[in-house]
């Protein structure tokens, strides 16, 4: 087997260690990368002397939300990045492979089966040390990384914080406003312009809404499904980040005077609508807006009704849905640099969903791209960073938050699944229909070009 710095996998051999927080998704792909690869791991895991709220099994790398690894078309991101991983040698998607069951389109698995097996296979790895003891510190020497997911316990999330050097560098909640994509936007409808004029007169878009439309909209948030919140979630809101259908139970006008206010925003005909939905570019290339300020607990059907009924946004293609949960994840853009080190102690590193990715694939893609980063540092080779135009270097991308427009840091890392948002826009013109179909194309093909080259690389 050859890994894609064109060197031999190795397996028993070990180096320099690495000590790894966190046995989930992220943390097991990580660990079995560099093991197998002839790093010596400790992978510390606190089940079973401690679970968070969320767990109810001992075994590593456990699924508790669901069963599925969503979409696995090519012209699905998440798709996308799957096939990347398979090509880049990662371990826990040929051991899903093995756990899938039937369901469509979409890629499940066996729960139970699949946490036994990357169980298993970690326990076998030689050069892994699998330690079963909660981290209340991480430890004072030696190259660390941080998995510990969105529910990082308590004493480790305060010794983080303090790491950071600003307690608001790290989040406990997430709150995530819809992303649409930019070619869905009814642009006859909707218009360009900043607030009061301030700024580039094309860093946002405007959905006008007149009093009936704002009455109608109001009504089908009330009368939309939530998504309950969990046992461990307390109803705990930021008033600066409130979701929508929270702001409506307040009053019919609290929306008006919040993220739908209209002042400053006359329409290019001079008239001030009653009410305006803002969109703000997502990427570099604008080719994805995210809805200011509608964050929202409401079920992904009834979410994608009720902002249908938005002028202009009636036909519009849902990249990612809002949604609120308890989350402890870090400001990676202001914290990490392009190896994931904390900068103010670069021996520490992060990987996973406490980066600010979201998802099952997202996490474990995080913590293969992280293993191909510290191995062709060991080896002395340029940083094993996939090209922008792959799945894998968007979610690079995402981590650092340089895909977003200059100007936007100030609204704060959020974190995202990987979708079409996260890419660089395609060269030429493509019709809409075969865009998804193309970005998945050159992604693969990126990735084929970019590990052929890293392999004769090494050869020479």
């Amino acid at each position: 087997m050859v890994d894609t710095d064109g060197a031999a996998v190795t397996h028993g051999a070990v180096s320099d260690g690495v000590t790894i927080v966190g046995g989930g998704l992220a943390g097991c792909e990580l660990a079995l990368y560099l093991a197998r690869r002839g790093v010596a791991v400790r992978l510390f895991e606190m089940k079973p002397a401690r679970r968070t709220p969320a767990q109810i099994s001992d075994a590593l790398a456990e699924l508790v939300c669901s069963n599925s690894f969503r979409s696995s078309s090519l012209s699905n991101a998440v798709g996308v990045i799957k096939e990347e991983m398979r090509r880049l040698d990662g371990a826990l998607m040929a051991l899903a492979e093995a756990a899938r069951i039937p369901a469509g389109d979409a890629f499940a698995v066996d729960r139970e089966r699949f946490s036994a097996l990357v169980t298993a296979a970690v326990e076998a790895q030689p050069g892994i040390e699998l330690v079963r003891e909660e981290v209340e510190r991480l430890p004072a020497g030696g190259e660390v990384v941080v998995a510990t997911g969105p529910l990082t316990a308590p004493a480790l999330a305060a010794d983080l914080a303090a790491r950071t050097g600003d307690a608001s560098k790290l989040y406990f909640y997430d709150a995530i406003a819809p992303i649409v994509a930019a070619d869905s936007v009814n642009l006859e409808v909707a218009y360009a312009a900043s607030r009061y004029g301030k700024g580039g007169g094309a860093d946002y878009l405007n959905c006008p809404l007149d009093a009936e439309q704002y009455a109608r909209f109001v009504a089908a948030i009330r009368e939309a499904d939530r998504v309950a919140a969990h046992d461990f979630e307390e109803a705990r809101f930021f008033e600066g980040c409130l979701p929508i259908e929270v702001m409506v139970a307040r009053g019919e006008e609290t929306l008006r005077y919040g993220c739908m206010k209209p002042v400053g925003l006359e329409d290019p005909r001079g008239r001030l609508p009653h009410a305006v939905v803002q969109l703000r570019a997502e990427n570099l290339d604008r080719s994805a807006y995210n809805l200011v300020g509608f964050q929202t607990r409401l079920k992904w059907g009834d979410q994608a009704r009720v902002l249908r009924m938005v002028p202009g946004l009636e036909e519009a293609e849902i990249l990612r849905y809002g949604q609120i949960h308890r989350n402890t994840y870090i400001d990676s853009p202001s914290l990490l640099d392009e190896g994931f080190r904390l900068r103010r102690e670069p021996r520490i590193r992060f990987a996973g969903q406490i980066t600010g990715v979201e998802g099952y694939v997202e996490s474990t893609a995080c913590g293969l791209l992280l293993g191909m980063m510290m191995i062709a540092e060991r080896r002395g080779a340029a940083p094993a960073i996939p090209p922008p135009s792959t799945a894998m270097g968007a979610l690079h991308r995402h981590v650092l938050g340089t895909f977003r427009p200059p100007g936007t840091e100030k609204h704060g890392h959020v974190p995202s699944n990987i979708h079409w948002g996260l890419f660089p826009n395609l060269e030429g013109r493509a019709r809409k229909a075969d865009k998804k179909r193309l970005y998945g194309e050159r992604a693969l093909a990126d990735l084929d070009a970019w590990i052929a080259g890293r392999a004769e690389l090494a050869r020479g």
